[in-house]
């Protein structure tokens, strides 16, 4: 069993930024791949960003360039660092971990509000 932690969300205005937290309750990178979705109201979860346990990053299209994903494996902590943040970007991010090779062997955190308004 793994449980995440997320921490960081919160109010910020259009243009700030945030660093989102993903603390696991053990070392688990070397075998998960772990992911940041987000869901805003009345829309689907969406992925955001992936990191693999080599370091290889993804991000979807309307964030690449402003946000980074990074891992801590020190720390067991991934983190999201959002820049130029929009209105858009509004929603309750969640930290997920996806076993690299049982892909049905999935975690997700209880999830962070991210509020983009003046």
């Amino acid at each position: 069993q793994v449980q995440l932690v997320e921490s960081g969300g919160g109010l910020v205005q259009p243009g700030g930024s945030l660093r989102l937290s993903c603390a696991a309750s053990r070392s688990i990178f070397s075998i998960y791949i772990m992911n940041w979705y987000r869901q805003a109201p009345g829309k689907e979860r969406e992925l955001v960003a992936t990191i693999t346990s080599g370091g290889t990053t993804d991000y979807v299209g309307s964030v690449k360039g402003r946000f980074a994903i990074s891992a801590d494996n020190t720390k067991n902590t991934v983190y999201l660092q959002m820049h130029s943040l929009e209105p858009e970007d509004t929603a309750v991010y969640y930290c997920n971990a996806r076993h690299t090779v049982f892909r049905t062997l999935t975690y997700w955190g209880q999830g962070t509000q991210v509020t983009v308004s003046s």
